[in-house]
């Protein structure tokens, strides 16, 4: 195994933290538990690059029984951009080790239009550790999608059985094994270290 496919968010990048999920919450004016079943039920296809930010918010105020005016779409798209805009220092670091070891790299990332140029204007260094960018709102495929995969696979040139995929979800997680790629739920930089070892792939 020679290649490491990674996933940005919660892995590379921070999640949402509880003051930016708060802040959505207050702009919305909803029931925190309808407000992030609307938000997550119509996220695939925000990810996947078929709508963009003011039809998504639309989109989920009809799925949570109300309706979002131009003012808060505006600043529901704005707080979501900032909700995901922080990468991790210390993966940063890890990353970069691989890829100056000569490590094949790739990224699949589920990640909006907005939030997708963001970080090529902000965080063109991460975004430059590699050489496969699967951004799925680019690509038209967004995890779990088998067709999110293939694309990585054929960028990257090499057989799934080479493939260790990281990623902070325990359904990508398994949608990357049944296709034949190594898996790695991530938890934390120690413990991909300790895989990484164990399968034989060292950075610098």
């Amino acid at each position: 195994m020679d290649t490491v496919l990674f996933d940005m968010f919660g892995v590379i990048a921070r999640t949402q933290s509880d003051e930016s999920r708060a802040a959505l919450e207050r702009a919305s004016g909803l029931d925190p538990e309808v407000f992030w079943g609307s938000y997550w039920g119509e996220r695939q296809a925000y990810d996947r690059g078929d709508v963009d930010g003011p039809a998504y918010w639309r989109t989920v105020g009809r799925g949570a029984g109300t309706g979002f005016d131009d003012r808060a779409v505006a600043e529901l798209v704005e707080l979501d951009l900032a909700s995901w805009s922080r990468v991790d220092e210390e993966m940063v670091s890890l990353v970069t080790g691989l890829s100056q070891s000569g490590v094949r790299l790739g990224l699949l990332s589920n990640i909006p239009f907005e939030i997708a140029d963001l970080f090529e204007a902000e965080h063109a260094r991460v975004l430059d550790l590699f050489p496969v960018l699967g951004l799925s709102c680019r690509i038209g495929r967004a995890k779990p999608e088998a067709q999110a995969f293939d694309w990585c696979l054929q960028g990257l040139g090499v057989e799934p059985g080479r493939v260790l995929f990281v990623d902070d979800s325990e359904r990508n997680v398994a949608a990357a094994r049944e296709l034949g790629l190594g898996g790695h739920h991530f938890t934390s930089a120690e413990g991909l270290r300790k895989e990484l070892s164990e399968r034989g792939i060292t950075a610098d």
